[in-house]
């Protein structure tokens, strides 16, 4: 027990030390949410890198913010139907965001999109849906960042619950999402 929760501090750690903070954009930028290394410019668009398991807020093609992340459990390729734990790649938006949910605050995106759709019903499947940047199951926020030490949602992109609430007033319904291979 002791290791694990050694190894969860380390990690947190090096997390913290490798997340990539820029100051806040020229006056003029609404600043709206804050999170670890102070407050965060609202943000125009996110882009996600699978590869690098990485997150980023950007301002004005600016990078604000970075975030290492945990995918599904089957993170290489693409999204093909629900059930495959596959996140999905392409470009999305931020449709809706959910205080109360099954983890720490959820940022819904607007998964599937036309394509994944008529890709999944040419095959006869569902596409799946419900995609979701989330902070940690509820209950289990003490995990932090070791959780990303391996891809275990069933397609979302999930955050530790402190770095979820540093995004949450920085990001609005409307936010272009990209999701990169």
């Amino acid at each position: 027990m002791r290791h694990v929760l050694l190894l969860s501090t380390l990690s947190l750690s090096l997390v913290v030390a490798t997340q990539t903070v820029i100051a806040p954009a020229a006056s003029g930028t609404a600043t709206l949410g804050s999170g670890p290394g102070g407050p965060v410019p609202l943000a125009d668009s996110i882009v996600i890198e699978k590869k690098t398991r990485k997150l980023t807020l950007y301002h004005q093609g600016r990078a604000l913010r970075s975030y290492l992340v945990a995918l599904g459990a089957n993170p290489v390729g693409d999204k093909r139907s629900a059930g495959d734990r596959r996140t999905p790649e392409g470009l999305f938006s931020i449709d809706s965001k959910h205080e109360k949910s099954d983890f720490h605050l959820a940022l819904h995106i607007s998964y599937p999109d036309s394509a994944h759709r008529a890709r999944a019903e040419a095959v006869g499947v569902s596409p799946g849906g419900d995609i979701l940047i989330h902070g940690l199951p509820s209950g289990r926020g003490a995990t932090g960042a070791f959780h990303r030490t391996v891809d275990w949602t069933d397609g979302c992109i999930a955050l530790t619950d402190e770095e979820i609430e540093g995004m949450w007033s920085a990001v609005m319904v409307g936010t272009p999402v990209e999701i990169k291979p």
